[in-house]
C-alpha cells in the first residue's frame, strides 16, 4: 500500500505549474494523472499511461460525476436552443420598448441589472448585457470600456454566488469528488464568505452611483465625450452576430423562449433538492437536481419551439449538438479534474499537505494564501473553472484532515478564481466582455484592472480577517 510522502504532491502541482506555464489545462491535468498513478503503482512510465486511462474510465463509476458531466453538455445545448429560437432577441427587443432608459446613469443600470438577473451562465450574460447596452452608452456618451467593465463585474461574479446554475453545479460536483459531507451545504455556507464577487457586485453600482472613473477609465470617458468612441489605433472586438441581433430581429422572436425554460430550470433545482432528499433539500442530490432542472428546461424550451412551429424535431436535435459540442473543452477539464482529484486521494495528498500546513503555516495566514494562489493561477490560464477544478480539491484536503470549516476554504478558492479572471486578458469571459461591448480588448484589461485590484485588496483583508477570528 502506498505511503503518502512528499512525492504525493506532485501530481498537483506539476498540473498547477504545467497549467501556469502552457495554459493549456487539460494537457496539465493529464500529466498530472499520469504522474500520480506511476507513483501510486509504482510503475514505469509506458504502464502509467494505461493506468491513468483507466483512472480517467473509472471517474464514470461515480454516478454523481457522471451526471454533472452530463449536465455540462445538456446546458450547453439549452443555451444554443434559446439563441436559435430568438429568445435572447425577443428579450432585447422587450426591454428596449420599454423607454425607460433616458439618461446616462439609468443605461448603466439597466447594463448592471441585466448581469444580476440573468445568471444562467456568464458568456451569455455578457451577450445579451452587452448587446442590449451597447447602443444605448453610446448614445449618451458613456464609455464602450465602462460597459465592459459593468458587465464584465456582472456576469462569472453573480454565476459564482449562485447555486442552480452551471457554476453551482460544477463546484458541487467538485467537492463532492473531494469527498466532502454535504456539499450543497458547504457551497451555501460559503456564500457570505465569498468576498470577491460580493465586493465587485458592490463597489461596481458604487461606480455607478458615484461616477468613479479612476486612470485609465477616466481618460477613456473624457474621449467619449468629446465623440471618439475608441481610441485612434483600438481594434474592437465585435462579433458580428451581436451587432445584427437587434437587424434580425422579427415578430416570432419572443422573449419567453428565454425566459420560461430559464424559471423552469430554476425552480426544478429545489424542487429536485426536495423529491431526491426525501422532503429535506440540504440532503438532497445536487447533481441529480441539476441535471433534472436542465432537462426539465431544454423539454421546455422544445415544447414552445414545437408548439409555435419555430423549428423541428431534426433541427432541434442539430442545434442541441452544435450547443453541447460547444462545452465539450469545459466537460474534458471536469473529467480530468475529477480524475486527478481521485489519484490525488489515493496518494493521500490531502492529509501530507495538512500535515505540513499544521506545522509550518499559522492558521491566519491560510485563506489569504489560498485566495492570492487561487487568483495568480485563474489569471495565467484565464479560466476560473480550471483554477476551481485544480484548487477545491487541494483546498478541502487541508481543511477536512484539519477539521477546519470547509466553506471557508472553498470561498477563499472561489474568490481568488473569479479574482484572477478577471483581471486576465486570456480569460474567456474578459474577451466576451470587450466582444459584446465592441471595444478594444486591451483597452477594456487596462481600464477594468485598477477597479479589481481595489476589489481585490479588499477581498484579501477579508480573508486575513476571517482566518484571524474564526479559524
Amino acid at each position: 500500500m502506498y505511503e503518502a510522502n512528499w512525492m504525493s504532491v506532485l501530481p498537483p502541482l506539476l498540473a498547477i505549474a504545467l497549467a501556469i506555464i502552457t495554459r493549456q489545462v487539460i494537457l496539465s491535468l493529464s500529466v498530472g494523472i499520469w504522474i500520480g498513478f506511476c507513483l501510486l503503482e509504482s510503475a514505469n512510465p509506458l504502464a502509467g499511461i494505461g493506468l491513468a486511462l483507466d483512472g480517467i474510465v473509472n471517474v464514470f463509476a461515480d454516478a454523481g460525476d457522471t451526471r454533472v458531466l452530463m449536465f455540462t453538455l445538456i446546458i450547453g445545448g439549452l443555451i444554443a436552443t434559446i439563441e436559435k429560437l430568438g429568445g435572447v432577441r425577443g428579450f432585447i427587443h422587450l426591454l428596449e420598448h420599454r423607454k425607460w432608459v433616458t439618461s446616462g446613469k439609468r443605461a448603466q443600470w439597466l447594463a448592471y441589472s441585466i448581469g444580476i438577473v440573468v445568471f444562467i451562465e456568464s458568456n451569455i450574460t455578457l451577450l445579451i448585457a452587452g448587446a442590449i447596452s451597447r447602443p444605448l452608452f453610446d448614445r449618451y456618451k458613456i464609455s464602450r470600456e465602462k460597459l465592459a467593465y459593468i458587465i464584465d463585474s456582472t456576469s462569472a461574479p453573480i454565476c459564482v454566488l449562485i447555486p442552480l446554475n452551471a457554476w453551482g453545479a460544477v463546484i458541487i460536483s467538485l467537492l463532492a469528488s473531494s469527498g466532502v459531507e454535504n456539499p450543497i451545504d458547504i457551497f451555501i455556507y460559503a456564500i457570505p464568505f465569498n468576498f470577491y464577487p460580493i465586493v465587485v457586485i458592490l463597489f461596481c453600482a458604487f461606480v455607478i452611483t458615484k461616477n468613479v472613473e479612476i486612470g485609465p477609465m477616466k481618460k477613456a470617458q473624457e474621449r467619449t465625450e468629446a465623440g471618439e468612441l475608441l481610441w485612434a489605433n483600438a481594434t474592437p472586438m465585435v462579433d458580428p452576430s451581436i451587432l445584427s441581433q437587434q437587424v434580425e430581429h422579427t415578430d416570432a422572436d419572443k422573449a419567453r423562449f428565454m425566459i420560461v425554460p430559464i424559471a423552469v430550470m430554476v425552480i426544478s433545482m429545489p424542487l429536485g433538492l426536495f423529491v431526491t432528499g426525501d422532503g429535506n433539500i440540504s440532503a438532497g442530490s445536487g447533481s441529480t437536481s441539476v441535471l433534472w432542472a436542465v432537462l426539465a428546461a431544454l423539454i421546455t424550451s422544445w415544447g414552445l419551439a414545437l408548439q409555435q412551429s419555430r423549428l423541428s424535431l431534426e433541427e432541434l436535435m442539430q442545434v442541441f449538438l452544435k450547443g453541447a459540442g460547444g462545452l465539450l473543452p469545459v466537460t474534458m477539464i471536469l473529467l480530468f479534474a475529477l480524475a486527478l482529484g481521485d489519484v490525488a486521494n489515493l496518494l493521500g495528498t490531502g492529509a501530507y499537505v495538512a500535515q505540513l500546513v499544521q506545522q509550518n503555516i499559522p492558521l491566519a495566514l491560510l485563506l489569504p494564501l489560498l485566495f492570492i494562489i487561487s487568483g495568480f493561477i485563474a489569471f495565467a490560464i484565464g479560466s476560473s473553472w480550471g483554477t476551481f477544478a485544480i484548487m477545491i480539491p487541494l483546498a478541502m484536503q487541508i481543511a477536512v484532515p484539519l477539521d477546519l470549516n470547509s466553506s471557508l476554504f472553498l470561498a477563499a478558492v472561489l474568490s481568488g478564481s473569479v479574482f484572477g479572471d478577471n483581471a486576465s486578458p486570456i480569460s474567456d469571459t474578459t474577451v466576451v466582455a470587450s466582444m459584446a461591448s465592441a471595444t478594444d480588448h486591451i483597452d477594456h484589461v487596462r481600464t477594468q484592472l485598477p477597479y479589481a485590484l481595489i476589489s481585490g485588496g479588499i477581498a484579501a483583508f477579508g480573508f486575513l480577517l476571517v482566518s484571524a477570528f474564526l479559524l
